[in-house]
């Protein structure tokens, strides 16, 4: 929560602080400002960054996924590392020289994204694969296979030394998504059974679960940005991904179903991340929806029956936009120091 100038002032007209003490906050608040860069603000310009380096990545891998289907491995490694030098440079340019932290951070982000490819195009030339073979195309589904492996350790490796040198939360996401191929490749390696779905589904529950533990732990420890913006994203999507694409259950296991969703409302109110209340709110239309499949099939009322539901999702998002701040000290003053300490300092998500 941030408080202006104006909110200070009316609390000093107030009688809660004095004037001397308003004056030496504002003092300090100032100093402390341009001692320190400000947390920026996820607006449309942000949008247009995060959107024009996407645009850039995909370009880069289809520039490059041509190179290599007419010169061959070495040309893909090669266009791959010219691109990495390229914006490493333009990245750290802007991220030290112009103090653009957001747009130089997502230049190197793209020069991470290209050790997969410069790793592919190394394997293709010296023939580096396993039995599970090789990818047909980069641009075909990204089938898991074990001759992905180098890719994905070359990718979280890149991400990490990216990491180490600029403190870019969104190096996070990059490490995680290849995380979660890496760890999905292994299971399926080792069981021996390429291309199976419900080994991969399991895999991404346990490893949203583990994002989730490990997002908890950054969170409390972070100092500056939200390296836990894109932990807590991907470990929902990953968590509540696998288990709401579950092909069939028993009615009592769509009842934990929808009880977890509510759950993820409360952690969304207890964590203050709005992606739990995000993930909550569909699953519990999922279930409800499911419900009323069942409860009027065939039935003229079913259309009724999910605009009924539709109508009470929004109806209590209105309830909660309204009454937010009232919700929050309602938990904050029942809630344990224990727990509190386990609140983020940063949120966003």
């Amino acid at each position: 929560m941030s408080y202006s100038k104006t909110d200070l002032q009316a609390a000093s007209e107030a009688g809660i602080i004095s004037p001397g003490q308003l004056e030496s906050l504002l003092t300090f608040l100032q100093a402390r400002g341009s001692a320190s860069p400000a947390t920026a603000k996820f607006d449309v310009v942000h949008v247009l960054w995060y959107a024009g380096a996407l645009i850039v990545i995909s370009a880069m891998g289809l520039f490059s996924t041509l190179a290599f289907a007419q010169m061959g491995g070495k040309a893909l490694t090669a266009t791959a590392l010219i691109y990495a030098a390229v914006f490493a440079y333009a990245g750290h340019y802007l991220w030290t020289v112009k103090n653009l932290r957001t747009p130089g951070g997502l230049l190197i982000a793209i020069t991470v994204s290209m050790a997969p490819l410069a790793v592919y195009g190394m394997q293709h030339e010296f023939g580096l694969w396993n039995e599970f073979g090789k990818p047909d195309s980069l641009r075909g589904p990204l089938w898991l296979k074990g001759s992905w492996f180098p890719m994905e350790i070359a990718t979280i490796a890149a991400s990490a030394v990216a990491l180490r040198f600029y403190r870019f939360p969104f190096f996070t996401f990059i490490m995680a998504l290849a995380l979660w191929f890496l760890s999905m490749d292994l299971a399926q390696w080792i069981v021996g059974k390429p291309h199976n779905w419900e080994i991969s589904r399991q895999v991404s529950i346990w490893l949203g679960l583990a994002m989730l533990a490990a997002a908890v732990v950054v969170n409390a420890r972070q100092r500056a940005g939200d390296f836990a913006f894109w932990l807590y994203l991907f470990g929902v999507l990953a968590f509540w991904g696998g288990i709401s694409f579950t092909t069939s259950g028993t009615a009592l296991q769509k009842a934990a179903y929808c009880a977890m969703n509510v759950g993820f409302l409360f952690l969304a109110v207890f964590l203050d991340r709005r992606v739990f209340a995000v993930a909550g709110t569909i699953g519990i239309a999922l279930y409800l929806g499911d419900l009323a499949a069942a409860v009027f099939k065939d039935s003229l009322l079913f259309p009724f029956a999910l605009s009924l539901i539709g109508v009470a999702i929004i109806a209590f998002g209105l309830y909660y936009h309204r009454h937010q701040a009232a919700i929050t000290a309602w938990v904050d003053a029942r809630m344990p120091e224990m727990l509190k300490r386990l609140r983020p300092a940063n949120t966003g998500v």
